[in-house]
């Protein structure tokens, strides 16, 4: 790794070409084309052995001190949930800051500054940006899906539907936003949304190349992350703003459920093709559409790095997993980590995790 902070296409395709039917959260069915990681999932035996309650399995360690998690603004929530449970069985206290995924990681390659975790909302940006120089390692621990989220006073919300979600946000008495692609993923992946509209899946597509032009010029585009977004929605000063779909169990918004085709949520070889001819640039770095996938890690200038490694198992094991779950995200089950880096993954997390060189269509 030289340490570039572009995530291309061809990397992107070299994934795709491990082609797989695996859905990212551990889908039960075999249908390569199918709902992927959309169903309930089930955990394997490591899961279900040892400390389910989040301890260090690889024995037990005595936390102190304090430790620093840079996140993804979308993570805000479920860590909030776990930081309370996670200092009740530590004597650690958890200091975190939230942002676009982009700026979390720069703050550490950029910076220069120390976080014992850091977690993002693509997994990419620690695979391309973090290793080797600043990350040996990662686990993809979390999926969710692109959704646009409003309230019952937003205008047009007794109308819009799956089906003509893009008319509604043409019309002229219609406002929404989507957080800045510079320094949030959410920001990068409502611009691809929006572009995927117009690209046909299965010769099909919901809209022209007009359309789709017209909705990216018309979005309001502020700095921060998308949960910047939920307090003007809330306010009225929005009708619409691009989410995640966890957001609507996070923040108690409405949701509009996207197609698969253009929502970022299906993890097989199909749709993670249609999904790269969606491509983002921004000043310093261009992104290339894929399935959404969250990555943990704990960076090497960590300054208490047992305790990082504790939160990310706590995350990966049954306590994390249902908070994320609460919070309407989909656990991956289990935990995917690289399977060449597996030596520096510590073993309380290791003992939790599956290595694999690919995550169905996905690139490692």
């Amino acid at each position: 790794m030289t340490g570039r902070s572009t995530i291309t296409r061809r990397r992107l395709l070299q994934g795709t070409a491990t082609t797989g039917a695996l859905a990212l959260a551990g889908c039960t069915s075999g249908d390569d084309d199918g709902d992927g990681g959309s169903g309930e999932t089930s955990s394997t035996g490591d899961d279900s052995t040892s400390t389910t309650d989040g301890t260090d399995s690889s024995g037990s360690k005595d936390l102190s001190g304090t430790m620093t998690i840079f996140h993804a603004g979308s993570l805000s929530a479920p860590f909030e949930d776990a930081e309370t449970k996670f200092e009740s069985k530590y004597d650690v206290q958890v200091n975190r800051e939230a942002k676009g995924s982009v700026g979390s990681t720069k703050k550490i390659t950029n910076l220069g500054r120390s976080a014992d975790v850091l977690a993002v909302s693509d997994y990419r940006l620690i695979r391309d940006m973090m290793v080797p120089k600043y990350a040996k390692w990662y686990a993809v621990f979390a999926t969710n899906a692109m959704t646009i989220a409003y309230t019952d006073k937003s205008t047009g919300a007794d109308e819009i539907s799956p089906d003509n979600w893009w008319k509604i946000l043409g019309r002229d008495d219609v406002t929404f936003a989507h957080s800045d692609p510079a320094v949030d993923p959410n920001g990068y992946r409502s611009v691809m949304t929006m572009q995927l509209g117009a690209v046909p899946f299965d010769g099909e597509k919901l809209y022209d190349e007009s359309t789709s032009k017209a909705l990216i010029d018309k979005a309001k585009i502020p700095s921060g992350t998308e949960t910047d977004l939920v307090g003007q929605l809330k306010s009225g000063e929005l009708d619409y703003a691009w989410e995640y779909q966890s957001a609507g169990k996070s923040h108690d918004l409405k949701t509009v459920d996207l197609q698969p085709s253009v929502d970022l949520s299906k993890a097989t070889s199909k749709y993670a093709k249609h999904y790269a001819k969606a491509e983002v640039e921004t000043k310093n770095e261009t992104y290339t559409g894929a399935p959404i996938a969250y990555g943990i890690t704990v960076p090497s200038n960590a300054k208490n790095p047992d305790a990082g490694a504790a939160w990310v198992e706590y995350m990966i094991t049954e306590p994390g997993q249902k908070i994320l779950k609460q919070n309407g995200f989909e656990p991956v089950k289990p935990a995917v980590v690289p399977k060449s880096g597996t030596d520096a993954v510590p073993k309380g997390v290791m003992n939790h995790a599956e290595a694999k060189s690919s995550l169905g269509p996905l690139e490692l």
